[in-house]
């Protein structure tokens, strides 16, 4: 039985892989994230994935590894994790009231053949217009720091959205669950 290797130290994606009872491992795969100059957005966040599936999987035997990362874009702005309160603030400020879509990109590698599956998944959410004083109370009650766009959806920034549309609603947390048991299936894994 290969064993299942998530490229990531994200608390997140843990809790989906083990909300549908998959037994793994997390390592950090600890690579440099920036973009390319003028890199296409899908393109910057698919490889992303990759790369992060890639450091793991040239290590590891009889294993599959799963990469993964995502965006959120506003008014084709890249609005990446805030990392400071005054940042959620802005960020939170900038898209009251508008569209954000997310992207999670997704590779899922199969270490003995090198057979790989990558995609990005669109997901989109609609926020509620957000006063100032909403925007404080949020910050001060949520831990979205480490959250693209400052919205952590399974948490208090369920409250800021008007409605959310997309093929897979795992994709806003972080890892597109639905995608990744199409590939586990292609790569013969049973769950």
């Amino acid at each position: 039985m290969r064993k299942i290797i998530l490229a990531s130290s994200s608390i997140h994606r843990k809790k989906l892989l083990k909300q549908i009872k998959l037994k793994f491992t997390a390592i950090s795969p600890d690579i440099d994230e920036s973009r390319i100059k003028n890199e296409p957005v899908n393109k910057f966040v698919r490889r992303l994935s990759i790369e992060k599936a890639m450091k793991i999987a040239v290590l590891k035997k009889n294993s599959i590894v799963i990469g993964s990362d995502e965006i959120a874009v506003v008014d084709n702005k890249i609005l990446g994790k805030p990392l400071s309160k005054k940042v959620a603030q802005e960020q939170l400020k900038f898209i009251s009231g508008k569209k954000i879509v997310f992207k999670t990109g997704i590779c899922v590698i199969d270490t003995n053949t090198m057979k790989k599956f990558a995609s990005v998944v669109n997901y989109d959410i609609k926020m509620k217009k957000l006063s100032k004083k909403i925007i404080d109370n949020y910050i001060k009650k949520e831990d979205m720091l480490n959250c693209a766009a400052s919205i952590r959806i399974e948490g208090l920034a369920i409250s800021l959205v008007e409605k959310t549309s997309g093929e897979d609603p795992t994709s806003i947390v972080g890892l597109p669950l639905i995608r990744l048991l199409r590939y586990l299936e292609k790569l013969n894994y049973e769950i």
